[in-house]
């Protein structure tokens, strides 16, 4: 794995940026506790379409000290939020990310399921609204100069 960047919090929590296959096993350890009756663990990835046109793959860009330091903001927000949680792990991946490749994985330990859950989807969605990595996605057929880049948190989104 090519490591980009990482960061671990006095509490244990994880942020990384890689450019490397994300590792689902490594992240599950990294959140491991004997007192977590969950471990929630969402995996986002490259799928092979958008609006009708075919993805080929998908290219992330960071600006990785100022994300880091977002993603561990988020961390304190979600145990504020959610204060049962016990660990967190954000891995983004940055370069090119083929269709069925894993960019993104966020995981969460929690002595109860709902909390676990509700935490993973709150650390998800604050990460696609604030974390300084761009998205670009690459179209089957269309000229390599009009890749587009993409807001990762579009108001209409589904």
């Amino acid at each position: 794995m090519s490591v980009a960047d990482r960061v671990i919090t006095d509490l244990g929590d994880v942020a990384e940026l890689t450019f490397g296959l994300l590792d689902v096993n490594q992240y599950s350890k990294s959140i491991h506790s004997e007192q977590a009756g969950a471990q929630v663990i969402f995996i986002g990835t490259t799928r092979d379409n958008f609006q009708d046109r075919k993805v080929i793959r998908l290219e992330y860009e960071a600006y990785s000290s100022l994300a880091l330091r977002t993603l561990t903001s988020i961390f304190v927000d979600a145990r504020r939020r959610f204060q049962s949680i016990i660990h967190c792990t954000v891995c983004h991946r940055l370069g090119n990310v083929p269709v069925g490749e894993a960019s993104i994985v966020v995981a969460v330990s929690s002595p109860h399921r709902k909390a676990g859950f509700e935490a993973c989807e709150f650390i998800l969605e604050e990460v696609k609204l604030k974390a300084q990595v761009w998205k670009r996605e690459w179209y089957e057929g269309e000229d390599p100069s009009q890749a587009t880049w993409k807001e990762n948190f579009p108001p209409n989104r589904e």
